[in-house]
């Protein structure tokens, strides 16, 4: 293994206390993709696999001990063949579609396409509902004739990242106001889109981080009508790639708010982003 230091890794951890991901202190050793592992035989040869099972997740099964590595290394290659099998016997309402696609955002456009609701909600992973009675609570208040979108309150929960996980910031509270141009106002966990919406957007495949405020951003400027709830609609891991304040992540703000704007615009959201950049690294190196 080559351990030959990366100059750069080191300056940002020293400076902002975090290495952006996948790079390390080391520049030949990255870091694999959050919710996998790679293995890596005496050949050379690479396998990544998963390690969510989601049968083992419905089912509530009890952990599994190893004897040693091959029987972890078997166990975790059945695991992805589990949960394909599990998701395959679902019936309705569920569905299950695999195939390889560009990101999150391309498999959400190709969800909303097979949808045939009259809502669309958008659950992680590794996100659930606050309560079992979730659905039944939001749609029981007989407000869907009246908004096209629905939005509630998100909590974040097992973040590492301390500019999310404090008091004030671990509730994400609900916003539909010019404040959108600020900050996107709208979790995506927490807000139920009327389907007949999308008939018209879909979320832009060049944006790899924002493209759900793109999508909020641009049902705003359409004055699209959106109520607010006080209740919490779901339970959030937020240590996504949106939280880690890389600025990538502002650079799409600032593109996406230029398409809908004017580039007259361009400093004021170039300094706003620049602000919000510096701040959030301020606080995470704190």
């Amino acid at each position: 293994i080559n351990l030959k230091k990366n100059e750069t890794s080191i300056v940002s951890f020293y400076l902002w206390g975090n290495v952006q991901d996948p790079s390390t202190l080391y520049s030949d050793i990255n870091s694999v993709e959050k919710g996998t592992c790679k293995i890596i035989n005496e050949n050379g040869t690479e396998k990544t696999f998963v390690y969510n099972n989601l049968k083992d997740l419905f089912l509530n099964s009890e952990p599994t001990t190893f004897n040693n590595k091959n029987d972890e290394a078997d166990y975790l290659k059945s695991i992805v063949d589990e949960t394909q099998e599990y998701l395959r016997t679902l019936s309705a309402p569920f569905f299950y579609k695999t195939q390889r696609d560009s990101g999150i955002y391309e498999a959400m456009n190709t969800g909303v396409l097979m949808a045939k609701g009259d809502w669309l909600y958008f659950l992680g992973a590794e996100d659930v509902f606050c309560t079992p009675d979730t659905l039944r609570d939001v749609f029981k208040k007989q407000i869907t004739d009246r908004a096209n979108l629905i939005s509630g309150r998100v909590i974040y929960e097992g973040s590492t990242i301390p500019f999310v996980y404090s008091k004030k910031k671990r509730v994400k509270y609900p916003s539909w106001s010019f404040a959108m141009w600020i900050r996107n106002g709208l979790h995506h966990q927490g807000t139920f889109y009327r389907s007949s919406l999308f008939l018209a957007t879909e979320y832009n495949l060049d944006y790899k981080i924002l493209a759900d405020y793109d999508v909020n951003l641009q049902l705003y400027q359409k004055k699209e009508t959106c109520v607010i709830l006080e209740e919490t609609i779901a339970k959030c891991n937020s240590d996504g790639v949106s939280k880690l304040g890389s600025w990538e992540l502002y650079l799409e703000e600032i593109d996406l708010k230029l398409a809908l704007s004017s580039p007259l615009f361009l400093p004021f959201f170039y300094i706003l982003a620049f602000m919000k950049y510096m701040s959030k690294k301020i606080v995470m190196h704190d």
